[in-house]
């Protein structure tokens, strides 16, 4: 019988650390959601307006989060802290969520997007492709290719922490410099008459078509409905960032390295993203950004960069992106999963380590769920539909913070919140201001996950029945 390990094995240091928060940050996201955002706030100003206010709300978080994590330095992250600051129910809706959906939903996107931009290089790949149609599904090469790459991400992780850290610093480094040289070249070749164009009336907001009709200038509380509508791209491009928080187990000096790793990380991807969108602004016309084919963005910069060539440098950098990107959450996601079956809320056999020091069963449980929704063809309406909850459960942890500053005075606090308590009262109320205007301007984009999130609830208390019964 293989040898269980009992512990995990600190192995990533600061460096490891923060490009696994900026590679599980930066994915397809970046390259794809502008045109939306254009649509949505019809201007260059607003376009990095909205990039600026998510970059600040994901840094004001990530801050906040590095007080969590010195307290409590242990795999799980945000799991750990919903249930030391409320109580397990909490936790475990949270754990629900990220298991149904959260998570494995945003494997399977980041991945088909790889295997999406593959089909340029070799078209055999392409989503357009049918292999099997089984009727109400059908089965494109595209998403066998990310099942692959799903497979092949979990194989590695499997076979211990340094397998994965290798890919994820080596892959970040590489996209980081990627992007870097993208938006160099992009400078370069900026068009003056585009930058004029775009860059007058900045802030007038209304909706762009993809035609480049205007609509009407937006009245004040519209305008900022308008603005959350545009916000679920930039945070779902944004999201991810705490992930190294679900591998603290495996940190070194985790009091220090996960929060500067979170500031570090976080800070890196804001200046990369915003700098990326200001490029675009010199490069193509906000019509060109509203209605780029498919919404690749940054496919139609390159294009004006590159010249024919650009299509394939993208769909390169887009590959090593979302390669990279998967590597980190596949990684960390797992852990979560172990900590909910150290609890009694999830397979018994999640919360063993294999002779790697690594949760092998949750990683393959995993694989599984996101290999599903490779199939599935609605990840991406899911992954828009849970920004809702996602923010909705940043707010409910960092409220978390005052909440143990009251129950636990006297706690080791290694690391204290910056800024506090008025960053994480701006974050929470910035987090609440997005949450209210999604329910009202964009109700799709919250009931279906609140519904996921609340199915959570039958569950625990079914769990908990059972663990009742077998004592």
């Amino acid at each position: 019988m293989e040898e269980q390990k009992t512990s995990f094995k600190p192995s990533l240091g600061l460096i490891d650390a923060t490009m696994l928060v900026a590679g599980s940050m930066i994915g397809s996201g970046i390259f794809i959601v502008s045109a939306d955002i254009v649509r949505n706030v019809g201007s260059s100003g607003w376009m990095i307006l909205v990039w600026v206010i998510t970059g600040f709300m994901t840094l004001a978080a990530a801050l906040s989060y590095g007080e969590l994590s010195a307290m409590f330095p242990k795999a799980g992250g945000q799991y750990v802290y919903l249930k030391e600051a409320y109580n397990p129910l909490v936790s475990f809706l949270y754990g629900w969520s990220f298991f149904t959906v959260i998570q494995t939903a945003t494997i399977a996107a980041v991945g088909v997007a790889f295997a999406k931009f593959t089909a340029y290089i070799f078209p055999i790949f392409s989503e357009d492709l049918v292999l099997v149609d089984l009727g109400a599904v059908t089965i494109s090469p595209a998403q066998l290719l990310s099942v692959c790459v799903i497979v092949f991400l979990t194989y590695l992780n499997t076979r211990g922490v340094k397998s994965g850290k290798m890919i994820q610093t080596t892959f970040t480094i590489v996209k980081i410099l990627s992007l870097g040289g993208l938006i160099i070249f992009g400078f370069w070749a900026l068009k003056t008459e585009v930058w004029k164009a775009n860059w007058t009336n900045t802030l007038d907001i209304h909706k762009l078509l993809p035609s480049g009709v205007k609509g009407s200038e937006y009245t004040f509380i519209p305008a900022l409905g308008a603005v959350a509508a545009a916000m679920v791209g930039s945070i779902f491009s944004s999201d991810s960032w705490n992930n190294i928080t679900f591998i603290a187990g495996e940190v070194k000096n985790p009091k220090r390295n996960i929060g500067l790793s979170l500031a570090l990380g976080t800070f890196v991807v804001t200046i990369i993203y915003v700098t990326t969108n200001v490029m675009y602004t010199g490069v193509l016309t906000l019509p060109e950004i509203a209605g780029a084919d498919k919404d690749r963005v940054a496919v139609a910069a390159s294009h004006v960069i590159f010249g024919a060539s650009g299509t394939v440098i993208i769909a390169v950098m887009i590959m090593i992106s979302t390669f990279g990107c998967n590597n980190g959450l596949i990684m960390s996601g797992a852990r979560v999963y172990y900590s909910m079956a150290t609890d009694g809320l999830f397979f018994k056999k999640a919360a063993s380590l294999n002779t790697n020091a690594v949760p092998g069963f949750a990683l393959w449980v995993q694989c599984l769920i996101a290999c599903l929704w490779c199939f599935s063809g609605r990840y991406g309406d899911l992954l828009d539909m849970i920004s809702f909850v996602v923010v909705g459960f940043y707010i409910l942890t960092i409220c978390g913070i005052f909440i143990l500053r009251r129950k636990r005075p006297d706690a080791d606090r290694p690391y204290k919140a910056i800024g506090y308590p008025i960053l994480p009262i701006i974050y929470i109320l910035m987090g609440l201001a997005f949450c209210l205007l999604l329910i009202v301007y964009k109700p799709k984009f919250t009931w279906p996950g609140l519904i996921i999130t609340v199915i959570g609830i039958p569950v625990y208390y079914l769990i908990k029945g059972k663990s009742a019964k077998n004592e």
